[in-house]
């Protein structure tokens, strides 16, 4: 859509070299951590190891069951098959990881000039998203099929616009299909977002203004949206086995959905990220307000669409937990570049838009950056514990936290996974959910330290979760089942719980220790502490 005034001129923003410039710019804070500080991708990368080095190392069958099978979440999982024998797997994980944000940037700005024509100024201020509260979260699978995602809505809106509706349905078949193997998110919010748009364009095709002209827009958009259904049979085969485990739960939670919307640039300062996001939210507001932009109809619809699968989803499915919550920022993101100048808006209103929009973007990129390096020195510094251990040890980790939600996550909640992925070490971090991903924990010895979150420990009970307090958790775990003990930010805690182990290696308040005496001192009988 070419600004009153200028119908012909590609402004700084509208340009080619523009879009590749954004991209390449959300690869920065990326560049220096050896390891992306995304608060799950260790313990996806322990998983990866186990993937790899399954079948040429029997003894991981003692800890844990790997079996490959056809689930909706293997986006990651299986392009560093190929790649870890290039590239070995820490780099490969880093590559993908490092695609991600530069593939959510150009999905948004190509889904923005497929439907306004150009690129509007404001779409600028969606780019900051590329970086949100799920990606830092560490949901690499959510966020790789979200990415596509956005790049595929892209490809079906262009494809409809050169009429290659024939070549759009040929192909979107075992394209939806790949995507689902991806993640199963990003296959449905690719519906929702095609059968928003379609259901426009069947409307504005028919040019009538009726309900009975809507519904035949809304059959023509589900008939049109066929090539996308195939995932469905997957999905009934998927979930409806019996070995899937996990409760849908905690609907309309809408305390935690108001504070997810602010959450939506989550990292480590508080006051930063929520100002950025509250800019967003004032970006939006002045779509309403102001009569020189104005919203989409294809993509406010879209958002709209978005906003209603918000509401409905409920905090957990089938036992993976903030799904609400990933969906926010993209609702967010389609919501912004849904906005467009109107008659009235000048060449400099425009520009002062777009130079706003890159200057919150290249602010958030340079904070992320600073964050990701400040980070990646905690890594460093944590990560020398592993010269002390021997491969193939039995580690049962203790992470510290509060019951209180910090802003800002220490990102070492699955570092103790490197463990397994550097040495093939057993340990508690990871999760163990049939069905929910290929492998399962089956090391019996471990009892109640077997899995994730057996690695959380705080300073007290806290309610709700299942946490442990570390005094607990150091007077209770089977000493015959491990053969150390690391303990990474531990809350403070009567050292005497420690006796029967010999420190190793200590860092600040971080230890390591080897159990030396295979029967505790201390045993824990409802609840309550006291020597054997």
């Amino acid at each position: 859509m070419a600004l009153p005034g200028h119908p012909a001129r590609l402004h700084w923003w509208q340009t080619r070299t523009f879009v590749v410039v954004a991209a390449v710019l959300a690869v920065v804070p990326l560049l220096w951590p050896e390891i992306p500080p995304l608060v799950d991708l260790p313990g996806h990368m322990g998983r990866y190891r186990v993937q790899l080095a399954f079948g040429a190392n029997p003894g991981l069958a003692e800890w844990y069951d790997f079996r490959w099978q056809l689930i909706g979440n293997l986006g990651v999982d299986l392009l560093v098959v190929p790649l870890e024998r290039l590239v070995g797997l820490e780099l490969a994980v880093k590559l993908i990881v490092l695609a991600i944000p530069p593939l959510t940037v150009s999905g948004l700005l190509w889904i923005a000039r497929e439907v306004h024509g150009r690129i509007p100024p404001t779409a600028l201020f969606a780019l900051p998203l590329a970086y949100s509260y799920p990606f830092h979260f560490g949901f690499v699978n959510f966020a790789l099929s979200m990415a596509l995602a956005l790049n595929l809505f892209a490809l079906w809106l262009r494809m409809a616009r050169l009429e290659q509706l024939r070549l759009r349905t040929i192909l979107f078949v075992p394209i939806s299909c790949l995507l689902w193997l991806c993640h199963t998110f990003g296959w449905g919010a690719l519906g929702v977002l095609a059968f928003s748009s379609e259901m426009i364009r069947q409307h504005d095709r028919r040019r009538g203004s009726g309900l009975h002209h809507w519904f035949e827009a809304w059959v023509r958009a589900g008939l049109g949206c066929l090539p996308l259904a195939l995932p469905m049979a997957l999905m009934i085969f998927w979930r409806s086995g019996d070995h899937v485990t996990g409760q849908t739960q905690d609907w309309f939670n809408w305390r935690q959905k108001i504070n997810y919307l602010m959450m939506v640039l989550r990292d480590r300062w508080m006051a930063w990220d929520m100002a950025s996001a509250t800019i967003l939210f004032l970006i939006l507001f002045k779509g309403v307000r102001d009569e020189r932009i104005e919203y989409s109809r294809q993509l406010g619809l879209s958002a709209l669409f978005l906003l209603a699968v918000f509401v409905l989803l409920p905090r957990i499915v089938f036992g993976s937990a903030y799904a609400d919550m990933r969906l926010a920022p993209f609702m967010l993101a389609i919501a912004m570049i849904a906005l467009r100048p109107k008659h009235g808006l000048s060449f400099r209103g425009a520009a002062t838009f777009a130079a706003a929009g890159l200057a919150l973007y290249g602010a958030r990129i340079a904070t992320t950056t600073w964050s990701f390096w400040l980070y990646d020195r905690e890594y460093d510094r944590v990560l020398t514990a592993l010269d002390h251990l021997p491969r193939g040890a039995r580690v049962v980790s203790f992470v510290g936290r509060r019951c209180q939600d910090d802003w800002a996550y220490s990102r070492l909640e699955h570092v103790p996974a490197l463990l397994l992925e550097r040495k093939l070490a057993y340990t508690n971090d990871q999760w163990s959910m049939a069905g929910g991903q290929l492998m399962t924990v089956r090391y019996a010895a471990a009892g109640g330290f077997a899995h994730d979150p057996s690695e959380i420990v705080t300073n007290r009970r806290c309610r709700g979760e299942w946490w442990r307090p570390v005094s607990w958790a150091l007077a209770a775990f089977p000493r015959n089942a491990f053969d150390y003990v690391w303990m990474l930010n531990p809350p403070p805690h009567d050292p005497a719980l420690a006796d029967g182990l010999t420190p190793i290696w200590r860092s600040g308040h971080d230890v390591l220790y080897r159990v030396d005496d295979r029967v505790s001192p201390f045993v824990l009988r409802n609840g309550i502490i006291s020597p054997r």
